[in-house]
C-alpha cells in the first residue's frame, strides 16, 4: 500500500502529512512532556525536526513498512497529533504508536485514533499482532489502550535508556482474532 488512505470517525478525520502541517506539528511537539513518552520526539522540537520527521514518514509509505497519520480534527481541520504503524513485515506485525498535543489530553482523541488504526492494520494490512508499549509513569497510555480493547502481555523492567535513567515499560497486544471478538461483540451489542 503506497499510499496511505484517509481515515473518517466520528471526531477524526486521520490523514498523510503534509507540509502545511510543519508549524502546527512544531508548535505541539515542541513539549516536554510529549518528548518524555515518545522516542523520537526531540526537545525543543525544531523545523529542522519536523522536516526529517516528514521525509521519514514518506520513505516509511514508500518502502510500506511506515504508516504514519495526521490526527485532525474531522470539522475544524485542526491538528491534534500523529499516529502510526511501525510494520515488520518479516513476522507480519507492528508496533502502534500514538500522541496527542496537551491541549487535547483527556478529550478521547488517542482512544479514537488507536481504534481507528487497529482496524486499518488488520483489515487493510492483513496484520497478525499489533503491539505497544508505554512507560509505567505515564498511566494515561494505559488507559488508551486499554480502552481500545488491547491486552497488557509484559512489563519489560529497566527496558528503555532515557537520557541517564532506565525506564520500564508496560507493552499491550492485539492479535487478528481477538480484534475480529472485539468487533464481533462490538456489532452484536
Amino acid at each position: 500500500m503506497k499510499t496511505l488512505p484517509k481515515i473518517e470517525t466520528s471526531q477524526l478525520l486521520l490523514r498523510r502529512m503534509e507540509a502545511a502541517d510543519f508549524p502546527f506539528l512544531i508548535r505541539h511537539a515542541n513539549n516536554k512532556k510529549i518528548s518524555a513518552n515518545i522516542f523520537n520526539i526531540p526537545y525543543p522540537y525544531t523545523e529542522t525536526d519536523a522536516i526529517f520527521r516528514y521525509n521519514l514518514i514518506l520513505q516509511g509509505l514508500k518502502n510500506e513498512n511506515r504508516y504514519i497519520f495526521v490526527i485532525t480534527n474531522k470539522e475544524s481541520g485542526e491538528f491534534l497529533g500523529e499516529i502510526g504503524l511501525n510494520i515488520n513485515s518479516d513476522h507480519n506485525h507492528a508496533e502502534v504508536g500514538y500522541w496527542i498535543g496537551e491541549p487535547f489530553w483527556n478529550k478521547g482523541f488517542a482512544s479514537e485514533a488507536l481504534t481507528a488504526v487497529l482496524s486499518f492494520g488488520f483489515e487493510s494490512i492483513e496484520l497478525q499482532k499489533i503491539f505497544a508499549t508505554h512507560f509505567l509513569d505515564n498511566p494515561s497510555s494505559k488507559k488508551v489502550l486499554l480502552k481500545s480493547g488491547m491486552i497488557k502481555e509484559a512489563e519489560l523492567i529497566e527496558h528503555y535508556k532515557v537520557i541517564d535513567t532506565y525506564k520500564s515499560v508496560a507493552q499491550y497486544r492485539l492479535l487478528r482474532h481477538e480484534y475480529n471478538v472485539l468487533i464481533n461483540n462490538s456489532i452484536s451489542s
